[in-house]
């Protein structure tokens, strides 16, 4: 006859799957009454259109707006633009990400460059980059360049300021240890100020393809040929209104989409920081 014997429950068991189940719990409530806040909102909206209390002509419709977006994926006209301002995004993100990061690396670790460039970041952070089309426009012209520059500079200062926090805020024990192995400055920034700064690095990039997809858009509704803001910017000046309100829910679901990516991708690999 054998003797079976219970192990003990972990002391922090309880705590831990209370502390997950909780958030589960608030996600789901979250989740939930944003979806509810969504249809009552479409549903007035909808209500409205059919009272006649509101034209159709000129504020569209849900059914109208869906049947459209319909018609556009049947047709395939939605492909183009949208691959437009796909292309528009990850270009200037690929340019925003490759500049931004080393250069807020190297900013963020130095007191001279720190002191001589924080100001002016500053500063092009709280401007809005709309003031700037014009003078990109005389230097640039309305052509795929001049797009590709309103793209990079509505996203690289989110990313270049929360990286030079990031950089700021390393654990200086860290940085004891490297110069005590008298670790070069190239190295000691890829191998122990990049990996710490890392979730301020991800959170930069969070804001920056949400600034980088206003950008593209801001773009191809004042000097664009092609790109769903065009779409909509043609549309309207057709009256056309429920193309061009198919468009911004387009444009609205490839916001939610992109950044909801990346910040899943920050969840994966910043689990362990609080740091942001």
């Amino acid at each position: 006859m054998t003797t079976q014997v219970s192990q003990p429950a972990s002391p922090i068991a309880g705590p831990i799957e209370r502390a997950i189940n909780a958030r589960k719990d608030k996600k789901l409530t979250t989740g939930t009454l944003g979806l509810i806040g969504l249809v009552v909102v479409l549903g007035a909206w909808q209500i409205a259109a059919s009272a006649g209390w509101v034209d159709a002509s000129f504020a569209s419709s849900p059914v109208g707006a869906v049947r459209a977006l319909v018609h556009m994926i049947g047709t395939g006209e939605l492909w183009p633009p949208l691959l437009s301002t796909l292309e528009s995004v990850a270009c200037g993100m690929i340019i925003t990400v490759v500049v931004g990061i080393p250069l807020g690396l190297l900013i963020g670790r130095s007191n001279t460059l720190y002191g001589l460039t924080e100001p002016l970041v500053s500063i092009m952070y709280s401007v809005p980059f709309v003031v700037f089309l014009p003078i990109i426009i005389f230097w640039f012209g309305i052509g795929a360049e001049a797009r590709l520059v309103i793209v990079v500079w509505s996203a690289i200062f989110p990313l270049l300021i929360n990286v030079i926090a990031g950089a700021r805020n390393v654990d200086r024990h860290y940085l004891q240890v490297a110069t005590v192995f008298c670790a070069p400055r190239l190295l000691t920034l890829r191998s122990v100020t990049f990996p710490a700064t890392l979730p301020f690095v991800l959170a930069g990039v969070r804001q920056a393809v949400g600034r980088a997809l206003v950008g593209a858009i801001v773009a191809e509704l004042f000097m664009g040929n092609a790109g769903l803001g065009y779409v909509v910017q043609t549309e309207t000046s057709g009256f056309k209104m429920d193309d061009a309100m198919a468009a911004i829910v387009v444009i609205a679901v490839l916001a939610i989409v992109l950044t909801r990516s990346v910040a899943w991708i920050e969840r994966r690999f910043t689990f362990w920081s609080s740091s942001v």
